[in-house]
């Protein structure tokens, strides 16, 4: 059948039409909202980079908690800025590091909120590479190890879990790691915690603004090495289906906005919870023209956010989650 016995319009002649025929919504569950917490006192100071963003000082934290909570956001990711660095990355898995500290805190004020902890070694590391640095003699160049940053990942994952975190992410995309962590996490007897693998990072040109805000610039080369090539799909199949046998229990693609085919294609070959990470280059992005007054913010948020669940997303971590929450209550 065709015109005029079908009008596709007629199902879009009235917002209470629309919302009741509408495929895809975006809810306060689909979101997790990004902190930076850092060393100091009295601080909340905004990223220049990230419009409405902040680092907090532990002293300051409890006040964007509660902030957090009243809105009914469900989960943080939470990162961390610490004041001393070293090549192994030490302060990460410190217990008293600026992560454990901020999990413990936030447990005592709101026990309900959901922590996760960002499981990775470069703001931790003083050449601000995501594992552990070797110069070849022979290669004439400085390489990141695999296997000997397993183990470090390993310590700051059990060190997170012991501090209180309920999801460890870890994001470094070193191969293997979904399975040492989750070998190191049981062994330590939190085989309850479950693993929110960043298993589809690329190495993107979105991530400008978070390294400002966590300071995790390399000192050196970059992380191609590690990262995956923005043109690989087929790659990124490969990787999730590494962590779906190594022992994830959710998958991720980070960035996601231009990156909604990988999307797709890992919603049609996994079963895992999803999660997308709309990264600090996307936000800026938009806040920047919204600042100039040449988008209408909410509109082209709430589009972008749907766009991700059309295209399989269960979870979105943005720092647009505040926003968001404030604009689904109105």
């Amino acid at each position: 059948m065709s015109f005029p016995l079908v009008r596709n319009r007629r199902l879009r002649s009235s917002a209470a039409l629309r919302n009741m025929v509408r495929e895809h919504t975006v809810t306060l569950d689909d979101l997790l909202y990004p902190i930076f917490v850092t060393h100091g006192t009295n601080i909340k100071e905004e990223i220049s980079s990230m419009p409405g963003v902040y680092h907090f000082s532990l002293d300051r934290l409890e006040e964007e908690i509660r902030e957090i909570v009243g809105l009914g956001l469900p989960a943080i990711v939470l990162f961390g800025v610490p004041h001393e660095k070293d090549a192994h990355a030490s302060s990460a898995y410190d217990p008293n590091g600026i992560v454990q500290q901020a999990s413990r805190l936030i447990k005592t004020w709101a026990p309900e909120l959901l922590i996760v902890a960002d499981t990775c070694l470069c703001q931790f590391t003083d050449h601000g590479h995501c594992g552990v640095v070797h110069y070849d003699e022979a290669k004439g160049r400085a390489e990141v190890l695999n296997d000997a940053s397993l183990d470090l990942l390993v310590k700051t994952a059990v060190s997170q879990a012991e501090a209180g975190a309920d999801i460890i992410a870890p994001s470094n995309m070193m191969d293997g790691f979904v399975y040492a962590i989750r070998q190191g996490l049981d062994e330590a007897g939190y085989e309850q915690v479950p693993i929110m693998s960043y298993s589809v990072k690329y190495a993107s040109s979105f991530y400008g603004p978070f390294r400002e805000a966590a300071h995790s610039t390399p000192q050196f080369g970059d992380r191609k090495t590690y990262q995956m090539d923005p043109a690989n799909v087929r790659e990124a199949l490969r990787e999730a289906e590494s962590d779906v046998a190594e022992g994830a229990d959710m998958l991720m693609v980070k960035p996601a906005l231009a990156y909604m085919d990988v999307v797709r294609a890992l919603r049609e070959n996994f079963n895992l919870p999803l999660v997308v990470y709309n990264v600090s280059g996307e936000y800026s992005l938009v806040k920047a023209a919204a600042m100039q007054g040449w988008v209408d913010e909410k509109s082209i948020v709430m589009e972008t956010m749907t766009g991700f669940k059309r295209a399989g997303a269960d979870m979105i971590i943005t720092y647009f989650a505040k926003d968001i929450a404030r604009w689904l209550r109105n």
